[in-house]
């Protein structure tokens, strides 16, 4: 009998040993210490298997790490916008603490939060990398907006939820591709892009965020925003002498902060602009810049989609 509940105790301990080592029980390894090698743009770190406190240094990766269900406990926040993504809801943001600005981590703030995952750009904050290495394992993306997707499912593996961040990706893609093909010829539907931001007006071109949405659904775009001669296809600047040049089938408008929207109310108000094509037919729409341009995620990317649909169906 003795035996018995020796080789009993010995099967359950052996059990708990397989389940405290397997990747299936992520709070057993984030328990254990357990890591995973992640290799990004600054070369291979060891991250815990399940990441518990997570800070993050650019707007996409809030909106990754609320998509797959993970609130950081600290981020940065964009400059003029002066917020958080507030399409995921004010009690998804409530616990997230500020920690500086895009350009400018705040090292002291993100420290005293004892991060055991710090996910950043290399486009925004490749000087402070070693800085925010020595403070926990960090993981960069290289790129911004042209690589949205890469960098969606590589932060998704960071986080420990790598198939969770492919299903969300192809429901999107999916999702983009159905809604297309509910209106019948998509490309001859030119869609154009524009962006207040402050002392200056962008147009945005196929290889920006907004314009990679647009183009996973087929819809078309002006020639003037395909910047098919330009080294950058993320965006063109121009001059409110030459608004006429942001012309197309409908147009989204954006705006950067206040003082950025003060300057399109004066464009909006103006002869220019109330004589391109689309305004005088009524397809202009004023949408949300932190879900057109700052979201640069899954979550963002499905918003669009919504603003397609209310905008452009029937």
């Amino acid at each position: 009998m003795r035996r018995l509940v020796a080789a009993l105790a010995a099967a359950v301990a052996l059990g708990a040993g397989l389940t405290a080592c397997g990747e299936s029980d992520p709070v057993a390894g984030s328990a254990t210490g357990e890591t995973r090698e992640i290799t990004h743009a600054m070369g291979t770190t060891k991250v815990p298997a399940a990441p518990k406190r997570v800070v993050v240094l650019d707007t996409d990766k809030i909106d990754t790490a609320l998509s797959l269900g993970i609130t950081p406990v600290g981020a940065a926040t964009a400059g003029e916008a002066k917020s958080w993504p507030t399409y995921f809801g004010a009690d998804k943001l409530a616990g997230i603490k500020e920690v500086g600005v895009l350009a400018e981590p705040d090292l002291e703030a993100i420290n005293a939060l004892k991060p055991d995952l710090i996910l950043g750009s290399k486009f925004r904050q490749e000087k402070f990398y070693d800085e925010l290495a020595a403070i926990a394992p960090t993981v960069f993306t290289d790129k911004v907006g042209i690589t949205w997707k890469d960098n969606f499912l590589l932060d998704g593996r960071a986080l420990g939820r790598e198939q969770q961040a492919k299903d969300l990706l192809g429901a999107y893609e999916k999702r983009a591709k159905d809604f297309g093909a509910t209106l019948g010829d998509p490309a001859a539907r030119k869609v154009s892009i524009v962006r207040f931001i402050p002392g200056n007006i962008r147009v945005y071109g196929p290889e920006s965020f907004s314009g990679i949405v647009i183009g996973d659904t087929g819809l078309g775009r002006p020639e003037r925003q395909m910047l098919a001669n330009k080294e950058d296809k993320r965006f063109d600047l121009v001059s409110p002498e030459r608004i006429n040049e942001v012309d197309g089938d409908v147009i989204f408008v954006t705006a950067y902060g206040d003082k950025a929207a003060a300057e399109q109310a004066k464009v909006a108000g103006g002869t220019l602009w109330k004589g391109l094509g689309a305004v005088k037919a009524g397809k202009a729409y004023p949408v949300s810049d932190e879900v057109w341009m700052t979201g640069i995620g899954v979550g963002a990317a499905n918003k669009i989609l919504d603003d397609l649909a209310k905008y452009l169906a029937g």
